[in-house]
């Protein structure tokens, strides 16, 4: 009888664990993930149009080993001075449902202490997800569509007092070869008073 029990508390556990990470396992989610990561440039955009600034944009995975989404280091500077980034960022992406990718926005103090840490890893050995603040309102829902992954932020959610600013949104439309990001700001009036007019910045990847 004790055999028996044993054999079939092992045999439950199999079958939770398997389940457990089946679950997890989701290929379209390792493909967005490795479509984020890596370098992107807009220095092609810049040439074609003044408006747009040539900006470098990395997406460096982290935390491999974790099995509750897919984490990024990101980092954007100007291509003039890459050493001082003007945005750093954390990126949590996991799926919330069929076909439905949440991009979680987080920001660490102090974050020039981190400041090239795409190449180098053991810049970010201090940091874990604990000590991390969510950007709450400001997550990223993305969903895949003709060989892409597109979507955005929700309603006025993001807040932002940049420029006068109440709050962010941002569209975001990610293939295998380039990431397209557009973020505006606007204030009490919905007027934009930050952010690119004429449509997002276009990344093309670099490495």
């Amino acid at each position: 009888m004790k055999s028996l029990i044993r054999f079939n508390t092992i045999t439950l556990f199999l079958i939770i664990f398997s389940s457990n990470c089946f679950a997890q396992f989701d290929p379209k989610l390792e493909e967005l993930g490795k479509w984020m990561e890596g370098s992107f440039s807009s220095q092609d955009q810049s040439k074609n149009d003044s408006d747009y600034f040539d900006i470098r944009l990395e997406m460096k995975r982290i935390w491999k080993d974790r099995t509750d989404a897919i984490w990024f280091y990101v980092e954007q500077a100007t291509a003039e001075t890459p050493d001082k980034p003007y945005r750093q960022r954390i990126y949590k992406v996991q799926k919330v449902q069929d076909n439905l990718y949440q991009s979680e926005v987080f920001v660490m103090n102090d974050p020039l202490r981190f400041a090239g840490a795409f190449t180098n890893d053991s810049l970010l050995g201090s940091l874990t997800p604990d000590s991390l603040i969510n950007r709450t309102g400001c997550a990223v829902f993305l969903s895949y569509t003709d060989g892409k992954y597109s979507g955005g932020t929700e309603s006025k959610e993001c807040p932002s007092d940049l420029r006068g600013a109440k709050y962010a949104t941002s569209d975001v439309i990610i293939t295998s070869n380039s990431i397209i990001s557009w973020d505006k700001g606007f204030d009490e009036n919905d007027k934009q008073v930050w952010g690119a007019k004429k449509g997002g910045y276009i990344f093309k990847r670099i490495e």
